[in-house]
């Protein structure tokens, strides 16, 4: 038996990227109570890397209010699921016109397991081609750059790179040898 039991779900706002769902549930010693999170459809998180750097985009994120410099990443519109790489591949092409001649999976991981049950496939994208990037509206404010290796472990250290999903992901590249 799980720890908790769901005894019922109700999704209580949807929009075109997310669903907030509110579960009643039962505890492992019985009590009951309320759970809500996000539902969301996996991402893709890619690590764009040459020339001993990075790839990064930046742009504004409304709920913490500031720009905010992080590797590529997004999911499909309207709730849908894609192959990870597949995924990968196009999220990369739409931020920044790159196109990878090699894409290698590094890992999956959860971005906030009490909040979302949204996860994430890390690839590391070598090979790289520019070609045109295709934004789409959400993303008109994002900038994209390369930056050496050195430069991104001192944005990391003095804070300037905050967001979680892209720091793991760098933990995980450099635990696999990159």
């Amino acid at each position: 038996m799980a720890d908790i039991e769901r005894l019922s779900s109700t999704v209580v706002h949807e929009t075109r990227y997310m669903r907030l769902r509110h579960d009643e549930i039962r505890r492992a010693d019985g009590s009951v109570g309320v759970y809500s999170y996000v539902d969301k459809p996996d991402f893709a998180l890619i690590i764009p890397m040459e020339n001993d750097g990075f790839h990064l985009v930046e742009q504004y994120r409304y709920p913490i209010g500031r720009r905010s410099w992080e590797f590529p990443q997004g999911t499909m519109p309207d709730l849908a699921t894609a192959d990870p790489e597949r995924l990968a591949r196009e999220e990369l092409r739409q931020e920044t016109g790159l196109t990878a001649a090699s894409m290698r999976h590094l890992g999956h991981l959860h971005c906030a397991p009490g909040l979302t049950l949204q996860g994430y496939d890390v690839f590391v994208a070598t090979g790289l081609r520019q070609g045109q990037a295709e934004r789409e509206v959400e993303e008109q404010d994002l900038r994209h750059r390369w930056f050496p290796r050195r430069e991104v472990e001192a944005m990391i250290r003095e804070g300037v790179i905050v967001e979680s999903c892209s720091l793991a992901a760098y933990s995980l590249l450099l635990l696999n040898g990159g």
